[in-house]
């Protein structure tokens, strides 16, 4: 999953960005309306995580905008306003989810999982496929039964390529999932890190190369 944090307030930004990526989740920041529906436009983001008084273009003016443009993308609306009268208008203006300031980063974790659940059709929470178990909520991964410690971008790679179901996936793709806006697409990285993956997974191997297109998870 990636996420667009538009967030006015740098420090606050900055540790929402610290703390998703810190939970494998790839995570970008702008600070006004403008520049969200710029780097929305761009593509690549699963959410974007909004906070509602935004400098250059409201973020209601935001919000509306990414419903109509922009159906198949989740908006979590982040602000200090906290009545109900204000969350049924995030709602309306065609918000996903409403959570309001001061929170608790767990629960902002658990709300952009279960977001990111209702992205693609849905699956388990728990991923599943040829003796690998891949828990998001646990952040554990088991190979017949053993328990596999990866770091958060090589769990963050086997989450996207077991979530794929089977499809083949290029290197620029997984940067894209994987990574942040300030990966290099030109880096070995992607190859390392499948590397390491298949080592710390072990025989047979369940991760593919396909030359010429990328990689893929399973037979």
């Amino acid at each position: 999953m990636r996420v667009l944090i538009v967030e006015d307030e740098p420090y606050l930004a900055d540790a929402i960005r610290a703390g998703l990526r810190r939970a494998t989740i790839a995570a970008d920041v702008v600070h006004d309306g403008a520049a969200a529906l710029d780097a929305v436009a761009a593509g690549g983001y699963d959410v974007v995580v909004l906070d509602r008084d935004l400098p250059v273009v409201h973020g209601d003016e935001v919000c509306a905008r990414l419903a109509a443009g922009h159906p198949e993308l989740r908006v979590l609306m982040l602000t200090a306003a906290r009545t109900l009268r204000d969350r049924v208008a995030g709602f309306e203006l065609g918000a996903d989810d409403y959570l309001a300031k001061p929170f608790e980063f767990a629960e902002l974790v658990a709300r952009l999982r279960a977001l990111e659940r209702r992205i693609a059709p849905a699956r388990p929470p728990v991923a599943e496929s040829h003796g690998v178990r891949l828990d998001p909520f646990r952040r554990e991964v088991y190979r017949d039964g053993r328990l596999v410690r990866l770091t958060p971008k090589e769990f963050a790679v086997l989450h996207v390529l077991m979530n794929a179901a089977g499809g083949v996936l290029s290197a620029e793709t997984l940067l894209e999932k994987a990574w942040d806006a300030n990966a290099d697409p030109f880096t070995n990285t992607i190859r390392v890190t499948i590397s390491n993956l298949r080592k710390r997974l072990g025989e047979p191997w369940v991760i593919r190369t396909v030359p010429g297109a990328g990689y893929r998870f399973g037979d």
